[in-house]
């Protein structure tokens, strides 16, 4: 088939703590070639690394005339992006409902960006740690993000 399959994933350590590191990773494939992406920062978030991944895969695609899958266990990255989320956020000043300053505007601005100038581009929910082979790579490549920190 010819399309770009990425899998994307993000970790925090420490969440909630303001002294705490992230990790991204991610893996794309097309034909018969890999690449493996990953990197981290400290005081983030998990939601911010799942976005992050996603980001520094799109980066790196050559071709935007290549039907692109993402595949991602964050529901928050999959379900903004599906349910068209950042569409009100945009229309409201890039506030939520609740009249908030959207969390990770930053990111979603950059993520929005890259995925418009992809001809076609699917978001795809898989279930973390359910033994999804490239999932599961994706996973340990970003607790390798967060082990530079360490």
């Amino acid at each position: 088939m010819n399309k770009i399959i990425i899998y994307t994933d993000g970790a925090c350590s420490g969440n909630q703590n303001s002294k705490n590191i992230g990790g991204y990773g991610a893996v794309l494939t097309y034909k018969d070639n890999k690449k493996e992406i990953y990197g981290g920062e400290i005081n983030t978030t998990n939601n911010r690394m799942e976005i992050k991944a996603c980001i520094e895969a799109l980066k790196i695609l050559k071709k935007t005339d290549i039907p692109v899958e993402v595949y991602t266990d964050s529901a928050y990255l999959c379900n903004c992006i599906n349910q068209k989320w950042y569409e009100n956020w945009q229309k409201n000043g890039w506030k939520n409902s609740k009249k908030k300053p959207v969390e990770n505007q930053d990111l979603w601005i950059e993520l929005l960006d890259l995925i418009n100038k992809i001809d076609n581009i699917t978001f795809l929910k898989v279930k973390g740690h359910a033994g999804v082979e490239l999932n599961e790579l994706a996973d340990s490549l970003a607790n390798k993000g967060m082990e530079q920190f360490r």
